[in-house]
């Protein structure tokens, strides 16, 4: 099953209403680009849900210890300051920009984009349509982003003013200065 996008051009929903639109079918996983269509997208299957479950506890563990950020699985909505609210796979901002929203902004889609994301691409996932999010996310404001495709081994590594850099079978990636100490270990990914 792959994802689709309805045409909602003529049917403007409000931040609030695609919320609750999100909250009344749980089951679905909604995101909604730039120009307001809705993309549907199905759950994934169990050998990536698995994956990704390893990629965001490493996060998560990494961030308990660290205490500079915040992390964020799957579901979290980020409505992005060109207007499209995603979910990246995996994601993290630092504290001080989580302390800065408020009670009400904390409990939604958060409204910003985060510093650093990942996907995990699964079978179902378009790699154009996946690497066209990840700009998106570079050009919304992401400082780090990896693109992983466990099909091939590859990962693409997106940074703010940088060409996207490719490596092929790597066994770990460093969160650079954006995530200083965090090393994504890959061998359990892969």
């Amino acid at each position: 099953m792959t994802a689709f996008t309805l045409n909602f051009n003529s049917i403007k929903l409000t931040d609030e209403q695609f919320f609750q639109l999100c909250q009344d079918n749980r089951d679905l996983r909604f995101e909604r680009n730039a120009n307001g269509e809705l993309i549907i997208m199905p759950p994934t299957g169990g050998e990536t849900g698995n994956r990704n479950g390893k990629l965001t506890q490493q996060l998560f563990n990494w961030t308990d210890v660290d205490g500079t950020g915040i992390a964020f699985d799957s579901s979290t909505g980020f409505k992005l300051p060109n207007g499209a609210d995603r979910s990246p796979d995996v994601a993290w901002i630092p504290l001080a920009r989580w302390n800065a929203l408020n009670s009400e902004q904390q409990q939604k889609f958060l409204p910003l984009c985060p510093d650093f994301v990942v996907e995990l691409l699964s079978p179902s996932d378009s790699l154009s349509a996946t690497k066209k999010k990840m700009q998106e996310y570079i050009d919304n404001g992401t400082r780090l982003g990896w693109l992983i495709v466990r099909a091939s081994r590859r990962v693409e590594i997106y940074r703010q003013g940088r060409e996207v850099e490719v490596l092929e079978f790597p066994s770990s990636l460093s969160g650079e200065d954006i995530l200083p100490g965090f090393v994504l270990n890959l061998e359990s990914i892969w």
